[in-house]
């Protein structure tokens, strides 16, 4: 998507290879959009570029502690298996590729050296900066992310290349590369940034947004789930995962892609320029059902031989030691009791944006509503309150709200609701009730978590005896400034902090 030197790029070609490095750090499962580097990772070795992959364990720690330092080793092997098997899987030489972990030099004497050397000099708002895009962001950072881009813009000479490609969302780590490197006496690199593919919910692909993405292990149902469930509106173009995937993963793999679609709408039809695929779709002339069915037949080709790399017992044994799951305590063996009490997480909840579409009259109870609201699923979900004895019918429509998507369907007064509106309660009497609005410019299905909580996998359903929401809630709180927190931390998006009108100190219900 963009180059930084490109006039230094020419003059290194005229006399050699380029010496390029791609790091990744060793954090969250890595998913499908990681095709995006791996299919340019391709370009770079056909063009005959020597490529390093380096597996950023140290940063990883750094970067707010994702990853614990007693599963950094784990987690870095996992990355190391599931990214040669990715490159395989797009028929990439791993004989051609160096792979580099961190902390083989980053702990030695000169490399720590130079990170005091480079301390010395840049400006905690230049390293903030930096990382704006990159590391974990919180009211009050740790010094770790301070020191995350100045890592970054070492190995580039630590690792004795030309040039270091990344992700657009790094651009400000390389030009802060740019920058202070020179001041250590270093050269200057070429930088090279790829594009970055769009969620399945309208968003920036994260590991740490369950809804928006698919992991590389996913199983065909789990691929089909999500992509049934994928933000794909007939004739938008603009933020379209499913799109963009087709886009920066499969046509530069495949320099085609072919829709799929019965007899009676037309027959397959083949693609040899992703213009025209999009052009179509704006025009609604392909069907967004027939777009997600296409891409899960392509994209399950690319993930079947990751998948039956990872069914031998050695690799299932290492994901699971990597990524333990918090959310599910050992069951205990009948006739005992479990030692080690639940887990009581908040990413536990599947708490998700929702947009109210209708609000009727309950047929059989005065105080009651039915809502139906988006959650970014194929159809809305219907939802009992009596939020309108709060907040007028006509202010509830079209108006984004926060919804517990996970609780057990219950009836009420003969209606099925499928969730549970968050709110904000005042303390004390009258009683007064303002739904949790989520930030400006957030889409419904977004999912909404629990400052430092995002990893985790919500429960599919909150079994009513284990009280998981009402152990939760005691610790829900409105701050100050209005911010919904469970234990001071706070609720968030990816767009940013989720608050009430005016209710300071409240309770959340």
């Amino acid at each position: 998507q963009e180059v930084l030197g490109e006039d230094k790029l020419m003059a290194i070609l005229k006399e050699r290879e380029l010496k390029i490095y791609w790091g990744t750090a060793t954090t969250g499962k890595p998913h499908v959009a990681y095709f995006v580097p791996m299919s340019k990772i391709a370009d770079f070795l056909k063009a005959g570029c020597e490529v390093t992959i380096l597996f950023a364990d140290l940063h990883a720690y750094l970067d707010n502690m994702k990853a614990p330092w007693e599963l950094l080793e784990l987690r870095t092997r996992y990355y190391e298996n599931v990214i040669k098997a990715m490159l395989e899987s797009i028929g990439v030489p791993l004989e051609k590729l160096k792979f580099v972990r961190g902390t083989d030099y980053q702990l030695s004497k000169e490399y720590t050296l130079d990170v005091y050397r480079l301390s010395s000099v840049v400006t905690q708002h230049d390293a903030k900066k930096a990382g704006a895009e990159v590391v974990k962001q919180v009211e009050h950072p740790l010094l770790s992310g301070l020191l995350y881009p100045g890592l970054q813009a070492l190995d580039e000479e630590y690792l004795k290349v030309d040039a270091q490609f990344g992700g657009v969302d790094q651009r400000k780590i390389f030009t802060f590369a740019e920058k202070y490197l020179p001041s250590l006496g270093y050269a200057k690199r070429v930088h090279l940034m790829n594009p970055m593919v769009p969620g399945l919910t309208g968003s920036k692909m994260s590991s740490s947004e369950e809804d928006s993405k698919i992991d590389l292990l996913d199983r065909k149902e789990d691929v089909k789930k999500k992509l049934k469930k994928a933000f794909c509106e007939p004739g938008n173009v603009e933020n379209n995962g499913v799109l963009s995937f087709i886009k920066h993963v499969l046509f530069p793999l495949k320099s085609e892609f072919v829709v799929l679609r019965e007899e009676k709408w037309g027959g397959n039809k083949t693609y040899t320029a992703y213009e025209a695929l999009e052009k179509d779709f704006a025009e609604q002339v392909v069907h967004p059902g027939d777009l997600k069915n296409s891409v899960e037949v392509a994209l399950n080709k690319l993930l079947d031989p990751i998948r039956e790399k990872f069914n031998s017992p050695e690799l299932k044994k290492l994901t699971n030691a990597a990524y333990p799951n918090p959310s599910k305590a050992k069951p205990a063996e009948k006739g005992t009791k479990n030692s080690e009490p639940e887990n009581v997480v908040p990413s536990r909840l599947d708490i998700r944006v929702g947009k109210v579409i209708s609000v009727e009259k309950h047929p059989d109870a005065d105080s009651l509503y039915v809502e139906k609201i988006d959650v970014g699923e194929p159809e809305p979900r219907t939802v009992v309150s009596g939020l309108v004895q709060f907040v007028p019918k006509e202010q509830l429509q079209d108006r984004l709200v926060v919804l517990l998507c996970n609780l057990k369907p219950q009836k009420m007064r003969g209606v099925e609701s499928q969730g549970m509106v968050l709110c904000a309660s005042s303390v004390g009497e009258p009683r007064q009730v303002e739904p949790l609005d989520p930030p400006a410019g957030c889409c419904a299905g977004e999912r909404v978590y629990v400052e430092g909580y995002e990893g985790g996998e919500p429960d599919d359903e909150l079994k009513p005896k284990k009280k998981v929401f009402e152990k939760l809630q005691a610790d829900f709180r409105i701050s100050e400034d209005c911010v919904a927190q469970w234990k001071q931390k706070n609720f968030l998006t990816k767009l940013g902090r989720v608050s009430c009108k005016s209710l300071k100190g409240g309770s959340i219900s």
